[in-house]
Formats: C-alpha cells, sequence, structure tokens
C-alpha cells in the first residue's frame, strides 16, 4: 500500500487514541464556560472605572482612595488564586468553580449596599480573595483537554475577557442615569448568580485529569505508543515547543506590566495630546487593542499553534513599538495606528502565552497550574498600576508608556536572543519542566 493511502489512517488512529486519554468537553461546554465567564466579570471590569463617582457617595469627595481601591481586588486575588487552585486539584474543579461565582456575587451584593468606605473596601476584599473566576475557569479547562484543544479554549477565554473589557464599561455607562454605578453593584450581582447556575449543569472533569500518562491505564499507554509509532514513520504531528515554568511565570509578568501600564492614564493622555477628544472616542480608543484580539485570536492561534516563542517575541516587539508611538502621537489618525500595533502585540502575545501554558498543562494539575500563572499575572497588574501612578505624578501621562517600551523592549530582548538563559530554552520532552 502506498504512503499516500496510509497517512490518513495513521491520524486517525492517532486521534481516536487521544480521545481515549482525555474525557474532553464538547464545544458547547467549552463555550458555556467562556460565557459564564464573560456574565460574571461584567462588574469586575465595568464598574472600577467609576470608582471617582462611587467613592464621594461614601464620604470621600476628592476620592483620593480610588487608585489604591482600584487594584484591591488584584492584589487580594493574587494572594488567593494559587490556594484556590490546590483546592480545586484536591476537592473537585467545578466545585472551586461555582465557589468563585458565588464568592463574587456576595462581594458585589455587600459593595452595591455598602453605606461607609470601610464596608466598600472590605466588599472589594472579599471580591479577591473570593473570586478568581478566571484561574477556576481555566483549571476546569484544563482538567478536561489537552493540548490543541486546551490552547484554543485559553485564546476564547482571553477573548471573553477582552469582550466584558469592551462592553462592560459602556453597558455599566448606559445604566448610570437611572442607577447609581454605587448601586450597580448590587444589580449586577445577579449575573455570577446566573453563572452559577448555568456551570451546575456541567460535568465535573473526573479527579485524576490533568495527572498525565502517569495516571493512564497500561491498556491506552500502549494504543498510544502503537499509533505514535506509526505517525512517526512519516509523519510526525506537530506540537508546539515548551519553556520551563519559570520562563512562562516570567513572560505573563512581564506582558501583563508592559500592557496595562498604559491603561490607568490613557485618557488623559488622549486629552492632553488632543483637546477636543469626546468621551465616546476616547472609549474606542481604549477598547481598540481588544477589538484587535476578538477579530484576529483565533486566526493567530493557527498561525502560531506549533512556535508560540516566535509569537511571543513578536508580541513584545509590537507592544513596544505601539508604546512608542503613544509617545509621540499628537492626532487622533496617529493613536488609532498606534492603538492598532499595540492591539497586534496584545493579540500575539495571548495567544501565544496560552499556547504555552497548554503546553506546560501535560502531566500537571490545572488547578495549581492555572492559580500560579494567575498569581504572576495579577501581580504584573499591580506592578503596573504602582509604577502608571508614580510615573504619572512625577513625569506626566507620557511616563507610563515609556516605562511600558522599556520593559517590552527587554523581554524581546530576552526571548529572541540565540543563546537563551537555560529557563527559556526550548525543551522537546512532553512535559513542561520546573
Amino acid at each position: 500500500m502506498s504512503p499516500m493511502k496510509t497517512a490518513p489512517a495513521r491520524r486517525f488512529d492517532a486521534a481516536a487514541v487521544e480521545t481515549k486519554v482525555r474525557p474532553g468537553l464538547a464545544r458547547r461546554q467549552v463555550y458555556a464556560v467562556a460565557g459564564c465567564y464573560f456574565v460574571a466579570s461584567f462588574a469586575a471590569l465595568g464598574l472600577p472605572p467609576y470608582l471617582t463617582e462611587i467613592l464621594p457617595e461614601l464620604g470621600d469627595g476628592a476620592a483620593r482612595w480610588a487608585g489604591l481601591l482600584y487594584i484591591v481586588p488584584t492584589i487580594f486575588g493574587a494572594i488567593g488564586a494559587p490556594l484556590w487552585g490546590r483546592l480545586a486539584d484536591r476537592f473537585g474543579r467545578k466545585k472551586l468553580l461555582l465557589r468563585a461565582q458565588l464568592g463574587l456575587a456576595a462581594a458585589f451584593l455587600l459593595a452595591g449596599w455598602a453605606d461607609s468606605l470601610p464596608t466598600f473596601t472590605a466588599a472589594l476584599v472579599i471580591q479577591g480573595v473570593l473570586g478568581g473566576t478566571f484561574a477556576a475557569s481555566n483549571g476546569y479547562l484544563g482538567a478536561a483537554l489537552e493540548g490543541h484543544a486546551l490552547s484554543r479554549a485559553l485564546t476564547l477565554m482571553q477573548g471573553s475577557a477582552r469582550a466584558a473589557l469592551v462592553c462592560a464599561p459602556i453597558v455599566v455607562g448606559s445604566l448610570t442615569p437611572w442607577l447609581s454605578p454605587h448601586r450597580q453593584y448590587a444589580l449586577l450581582a445577579v449575573l455570577p448568580l446566573t453563572a452559577a447556575a448555568m456551570l451546575a449543569a456541567l460535568p465535573e472533569p473526573p479527579r485524576g485529569a490533568g495527572a498525565g500518562p502517569a495516571r493512564e491505564t497500561a491498556e491506552v499507554e500502549a494504543a498510544e505508543a502503537t499509533a505514535a509509532e506509526q505517525v512517526a514513520a512519516d509523519e510526525p504531528a506537530p506540537r508546539a515547543p515548551g519553556v520551563s515554568l519559570r520562563a512562562l511565570y516570567a513572560l505573563e509578568f512581564a506582558f501583563v506590566f508592559s500592557t496595562v501600564i498604559s491603561f490607568p492614564y490613557l485618557i488623559a493622555l488622549i486629552k492632553e495630546r488632543i483637546p477636543d477628544t469626546g468621551p465616546m472616542v476616547s472609549g474606542v480608543l481604549f477598547a481598540l487593542p481588544h477589538m484587535c484580539y476578538l477579530v484576529a485570536a483565533m486566526a493567530v492561534h493557527s498561525l502560531f499553534r506549533t512556535r508560540p516563542r516566535l509569537g511571543i517575541a513578536l508580541g513584545f516587539g509590537a507592544i513596544a513599538l505601539g508604546l512608542a508611538g503613544h509617545g509621540v502621537a499628537h492626532s487622533l489618525t496617529a493613536f488609532i495606528v498606534v492603538r492598532l500595533v499595540l492591539g497586534a502585540g496584545l493579540t500575539l502575545g495571548l495567544v501565544c502565552l496560552s499556547i504555552v501554558a497548554a503546553d506546560c498543562a501535560r502531566g500537571r494539575a490545572p488547578g495549581g497550574l492555572f492559580g500560579s500563572i494567575e498569581f504572576f499575572s495579577k501581580a504584573g497588574a499591580v506592578a503596573a498600576g504602582l509604577a502608571a501612578a508614580a510615573g504619572n505624578n512625577w513625569f506626566g501621562p507620557t511616563a507610563p508608556v515609556v516605562t511600558g517600551t522599556a520593559i517590552a523592549l527587554a523581554s524581546v530582548a530576552v526571548t529572541a536572543l540565540p543563546r537563551l538563559p537555560r529557563t527559556l530554552r526550548t525543551r522537546r520532552s512532553p512535559r513542561c519542566p520546573r
């Protein structure tokens, strides 16, 4: 029989073995998890920009605490994420995902009915400690999916986050004439409750899922080895090269830092450069990079699924170029261009980091892994917020984009150099090394 006739059969055998190894989720169930995260994150992402309007109602007339309270949920979310991830691996990912949604609902109710600044602050602390829906959702998906399917699901989850960032502030602003942003916290608590009800219908992934080949049966191992030998004879299946966990954590921190640092004072920068710009135009400019992700994420995933490190290096390069462009942009057209360039970098980075994370999830407990990734992501966001505030106070709204450019350029150099540190070298092992 000719090689052209045998190749399709070999691919079919390999796919059949992969189905045996992982329990999997139906596509509609993956979309349900992403949809529940989108619904539950509305208040978490849509209301913080209105803290300057909320705090005067609570006795802080000048909203002096807005900057600190903006990052309070992020700080406590970073602290709690690794713990909740390990508990999910021990007691069940679905249970801990439901816990995260219900924790958000409780925090939003308390924030909406708070009548003092300390009570409102306590609600934000509870939101950070008991929330963590993104890490919990990723841990749930990581327990049931693997490889290409998992990286696509993680890309979809990032799409849910981008969509919420675009839509939530608009919806909150539209409701403001009828209900203050402060009281909207209580109203929007119904969203994570709805998400919890939807997630209750999903299956619980087997507790052993995500433990890797060591926990598979001998029969499946033998079948997989046979199929692997057949495929390797002519057409080895491509897979994304892994990097060390230390490298993944460092890249996650640097990526979040270099992108988030431009967020807090972007509107101020636009008003300084283009004084006649209205709030709607400023909002669209803010949302442009996230819109880029929604449009191009899946295409980028298909293009870079076997070469994510190249995509990460290109992403950091585009981020550096886009942020540097913010420093010299003085017209609406220039801001549109640099925001689109930043959006290209955001898309490349988020997608390729998801591919690397999915590769690292092979043979690991997914709850602990994604909880740790969330810790470094939130740590990068907190560091970016503090650096942006300090730079803006000392040097004006241009300083944050300059700082972000420097971090992004340094990340390009570290990622793209031909001789990389040991922790960044490509590994051929099926597991991501520690």
